[in-house]
């Protein structure tokens, strides 16, 4: 720890003049076909297991195919968090970068004695997790890590609590089977007296408006967009639109964006875009519900555009954070969506020459001790964060 430190197909609106903003957004229907996924309705069967069979198909990914541990190539150009970001930034720029991963290498890990109840609680214990974004293995393996799941996947954990920050999909190689093991361990957990649940993030919001609305023309506050535009430019995967089905679109729409936990406020971003939809968390996630249930696409990326701002909590931030906590309830804030290595300045060299990327050890607490990043920035070759609340020291 660092101190201070339903569905609908693509919609096709009329043809219109498209105003340009820093690219034109006709993008073709996927601009990778030369890339890891050219020619495959689902991941590349290649990789780390090349040449041998697949593990276990009744493990932790059973019912979805796996996609090889490889990410995307990186990304030209990508740029450093401007100047006032949370405010200038629009989801027609690119996000944050995707760097190569070096750690493919699959390592089994021993999973660590089941938790034990908390005494008096009539509950067990609590952990979040940060981003996740299509890292599959690396979610696994974490979890594995903090005796959550065993070797083969499984719930192990009893009564302990768990709770996802959202970000599933996107930028790594199997979004679709992480969310298909979220949904598979909420079962579990709760068959054993404890429970596995998640937020809405940014990226479920990308991925339905994709789903359902791909070209259609959205007035973005800065010219005209689409969220086919939007979702491939901030890594979206082919094999993840591929693979998608009802049952995940239900599932992401029905998702909430707010909960307190433990004096905890969990959210997905760093930022009061929050207070504009309710005055409780009740009304917040009510009205997420609503406008995705209208479907109006206008209304759908008016919400994902505002989920998608950062770094309100940072600097001279911890107003921004009492704003939340006053509001809504809790003490402490604990949210993912801005990587750590982004919130403390440090990313990885332009030039690809920094291999190891930067180093996440655990949460970043910061704003007067008021917020919990955890995001550890799996995308950039940091780290996949799994941690129990509250925090130790």
């Amino acid at each position: 720890m660092v101190e201070g430190s339903m569905t609908q197909g693509a919609g096709q609106g009329p043809e219109m003049e498209r105003t340009a903003t820093l690219r034109d957004f006709r993008v073709p229907a996927y601009v990778n076909e030369t890339g890891p996924y050219a020619h495959s309705p689902h991941p590349a069967e290649t990789g780390p297991y090349d040449g041998g069979p697949r593990p276990a198909e009744t493990g932790p990914y059973a019912g979805a195919p796996r996609a090889a541990d490889t990410a995307p190539p990186v990304e030209e150009g990508r740029p450093a968090a401007p100047e006032g970001y949370p405010d200038a930034y629009t989801p027609t720029q690119r996000d944050l970068p995707v760097i190569n991963r070096t750690d493919t290498v699959q390592v089994t890990v021993d999973p660590a004695p089941a938790p034990a109840a908390q005494p008096g609680t009539g509950s067990g214990p609590l952990y979040v997790v940060g981003d996740v974004h299509g890292y599959l293995d690396q979610l696994v393996a974490a979890l594995q890590e903090k005796g959550l799941v065993d070797a083969a996947g499984q719930w192990c954990a009893g009564t302990a609590r768990l709770w996802f920050l959202g970000d599933f999909t996107d930028r790594g190689p199997d979004g679709i089977g992480v969310i298909d093991l979220v949904m598979r361990l909420s079962a579990e957990a709760a068959a054993a007296g404890g429970y596995c649940k998640a937020l809405m993030g940014n990226h479920e919001l990308l991925l339905l408006g994709a789903k359902r609305f791909g070209d259609t023309p959205v007035n973005s506050g800065a010219g005209t967009a689409t969220f086919q535009a939007a979702w491939l430019l901030n890594g979206g995967q082919k094999s993840d639109m591929d693979r998608l089905q009802d049952h995940h679109l239900q599932w992401m729409a029905r998702l909430d964006a707010v909960e307190e936990v433990d004096g905890y406020l969990l959210v997905h971003s760093d930022t009061t875009a929050y207070l504009d939809y309710g005055d409780s968390i009740e009304a917040v996630n009510d009205t997420v519900r609503e406008t995705l249930t209208r479907n109006d696409a206008d209304e759908v990326w008016d919400l994902f555009r505002k989920f998608t701002k950062r770094f309100s909590f940072r600097d001279d931030g911890a107003d921004a954070v009492r704003s939340l906590l006053d509001t809504y309830g809790g003490t402490r804030i604990v949210h993912g969506h801005s990587p750590i290595p982004y919130l403390l300045g440090e990313v990885g060299s332009e030039d690809g020459e920094d291999t190891a990327g930067p180093v996440v050890e655990g949460p970043h607490v910061y704003a007067d001790g008021l917020a919990i990043a955890m995001d550890g920035g799996v995308t950039m070759a940091g780290k996949l964060l799994v941690q129990q609340l509250p925090l130790e020291g």
